[in-house]
């Protein structure tokens, strides 16, 4: 289920986008980025809608996905 990052408290939400880059180890190219500079770029995918803010109900956990890989599970969940 997809929760609409603005529904949550901004304290609320770099708190998750910030666990999210922490324990991803996302490649962010040559140049070794700051975590503020990755959470803002996270940040800016959101709004962007090129990733989405997923909960998963059976594992009870909340996670940042690509918008195209969350729809093609869907897809194939359907």
């Amino acid at each position: 289920m997809i929760i609409p990052y603005q529904s949550l408290p901004p304290e609320t939400l770099n708190a998750v986008i910030e666990a999210f880059v922490l324990t991803e180890g996302t490649e962010y190219g040559v140049n070794e980025a700051s975590l503020s500079e990755k959470i803002a770029q996270v940040k800016q995918q959101l709004v962007q809608e090129k990733a989405v803010l997923v909960y998963s109900e059976l594992h009870q956990t909340v996670n940042i996905l690509p918008a195209e890989q969350f729809a093609q599970n869907q897809f194939i969940d359907e």
